[in-house]
């Protein structure tokens, strides 16, 4: 027998039909693994679509973009209305304080201190007061020119015995007062010499406002004089003299002391100064003088000189 007879190879002795199945499993076989590692493949590139997003930073941010600044400017008040400061000095421990805007706004405070205005205790005036004009404390109690009612209308209310009680007043007790009506001079409602006065202070005969760029002085019911100071923000007296409470002076950061004569005033008329409050002066202003105890309210603060306002 031959040798290459005896010795067969896989090919001759398998059907065809067994090696055409190998084939296709062979084949079967490769094209899984070609789609395998395609999709291997696509798990780990970064998407076509998209670019890649933002790497996740822990413990910290990134700054926020700064946004436009806004303008810083003085707050107005509230609808435009102003809130008036009174005071009423007793001594050099013991003074009145009031607070008014309008008689729309209804908004009134008064206040009594006897400690130099460590503390003030609130004292009522009655629920149908509206607006406060002026108060003046005297031997004879202390007197207030009040709004009430809807119209406003002025009266002078007078406790004698520290706001317990209140009885109607005499007219031009609580000195002169700034309404809405005008100015009340004693028993009269006389016309303002100028718009929106800060302040006005009426004696025996004469009469002075402190308007927003001037002086207005007379003698009784005759012709306002102008006296051309500027700054003057509240008023006070002191015998034959006025104490002054002025702003915006080059040697006083702050509220300056001065004095101008009370009687015989003309265009001329100087003031001198006397000392200074180193206080703010964007709020209201209010001043009374007791011998040579001056008292001032500006802003949050109540301040006592013991020397005539020469120091604070």
């Amino acid at each position: 027998m031959s040798q290459r007879r005896g010795i067969r190879s896989l090919g001759s002795e398998l059907p065809r039909t067994t090696l055409i199945g190998i084939a296709i499993v062979v084949v079967a076989l490769v094209v899984v693994d070609v789609v395998l590692v395609a999709l291997a493949l696509a798990r780990t590139a970064p998407e076509a679509h998209g670019d890649a997003g933002p790497v996740p930073t822990f413990g910290s941010s990134a700054p926020a973009t700064p946004g436009p600044s806004a303008t810083a400017s003085a707050e107005p008040t509230a609808d435009g209305v102003s809130t008036r400061h009174m005071l009423s000095a007793v001594d050099g421990l013991e003074a009145w304080r009031a607070s008014s805007t309008t008689c729309d706004v209804s908004e009134t405070v008064l206040e009594h201190t006897t400690d130099g205005g460590q503390e003030w205790s609130p004292v009522a005036l009655g629920d149908d007061v509206r607006t406060i004009g002026s108060l003046r404390v005297t031997a004879d109690g202390l007197s207030v020119l009040v709004g009430v009612g809807d119209e406003c209308a002025t009266e002078v209310r007078t406790s004698t015995d520290d706001g317990a009680t209140w009885v109607l007043g005499t007219a031009g007790a609580a000195g002169a007062g700034v309404t809405d009506q005008g100015l009340v001079l004693g028993d009269a409602v006389v016309p303002s010499p100028c718009e929106d006065p800060l302040d006005a202070f009426r004696g025996d005969s004469t009469t002075l406002v402190a308007c927003a760029d001037e002086l207005r002085w007379r003698t009784g019911t005759g012709a306002w004089v102008t006296v051309p100071i500027d700054g003057v923000r509240a008023l006070a007296v002191n015998g034959t003299e006025y104490t002054l409470a002025r702003i915006g002076t080059d040697s006083c950061d702050g509220v300056q002391i001065e004095t101008m004569p009370a009687s015989g005033v003309t265009p001329a008329t100087t003031t001198t100064p006397i000392g200074c409050n180193p206080v703010a002066t964007e709020g209201a202003i209010a001043l009374d003088r007791s011998g040579q105890d001056v008292w001032m309210w500006a802003g949050d603060s109540v301040a006592v000189s013991k020397d005539g306002g020469a120091t604070w």
